[in-house]
């Protein structure tokens, strides 16, 4: 029975000292970060700010894995110029595909999180800025999708 009263002390003194943690300027229980002081890059945050799902999406990343992983698999002849996990972009270089003989690079963006042909965008060029034909396209999306599906099931998510 005292195990219990004190467990029931300590739980109510951690309320108590959470309610005392409460918001501070403006009222309300929003829960939201406010900025403070001259310096708008620098926000208070509350004990609420824990509980909220109130994501910052320039901290987040919001793309695929198995498609970004998928893309630098299949494309992995052509030399990355930069990748940006935020945004879901990779730009690469030019690059002649194995037992190819005409040269091409890709950008490539994975614009949703989810598993899905309309999250992953491809543009291929080729050399001196040719077109490259929409069947070709085509074909290096599928084997790209492919992939992807590939690595989620060994993975073991489906």
């Amino acid at each position: 029975m005292t195990a219990r009263a004190t467990r029931l002390t300590i739980a109510m003194t951690l309320c108590a000292g959470l309610a005392a943690c409460g918001l501070t300027g403006g009222g309300g229980n929003s829960g939201e970060a406010r900025l403070t002081g001259d310096d708008p890059q620098r926000a208070e945050s509350t004990i609420w700010d824990l509980f909220g799902n109130r994501e910052n999406p320039n901290y987040t990343v919001a793309v695929n894995k198995y498609l970004w992983n998928a893309s630098l698999d299949v494309l992995n002849f052509l030399p990355i110029q930069s990748v940006d996990p935020y945004t879901g972009v990779i730009v690469t270089g030019y690059g002649t595909p194995p037992g190819g003989g005409r040269s091409y690079r890709a950008t490539i963006r994975v614009s949703d999180p989810a598993l899905d042909a309309r999250s992953l965008k491809l543009a291929l060029q080729g050399a001196g800025g040719a077109a490259v034909e929409p069947g070709t396209v085509r074909a290096v999306e599928d084997a790209i999708l492919t992939r992807a599906r590939q690595l989620r099931i060994r993975d073991g998510g489906l």
